[in-house]
């Protein structure tokens, strides 16, 4: 099952946190390459933080939750809270995954 995380930074962490903890992050998402399909930061038009998203794939939110705890950037205080929310993809690199006939 696919799913997405929205991470909301803290914005009274210390803006140090996510330089200092990013070479253990990416080893992070490197090692669980096989859950977490694509990581990145979200940004608004002034490219001002807010946050990051993951899509991940796992049996269950519960197996998702464990996974998001284990990153390096967690324990740190940089991310205030995490949203996970069930993602049925429908479509991929130009293709329909799914027959809306069917």
């Amino acid at each position: 099952m696919k799913f997405v995380i929205l991470f909301e930074d803290n914005q009274n962490a210390d803006p140090n946190i996510r330089k200092t903890y990013m070479p253990d992050h990416l080893t992070f998402l490197e090692r669980h390459a096989d859950e977490i399909l694509s990581a990145g930061p979200l940004t608004d038009s002034s490219e001002n933080g807010h946050g990051g998203l993951w899509i991940a794939q796992a049996e269950t939110v519960k197996d998702v939750e464990d996974l998001v705890q284990k990153d390096p950037f967690w324990p740190t205080g940089l991310r205030k809270s995490f949203k996970i929310l069930k993602w049925k993809q429908v479509f991929d690199c130009g293709k329909r995954l799914i027959n809306p006939q069917a």
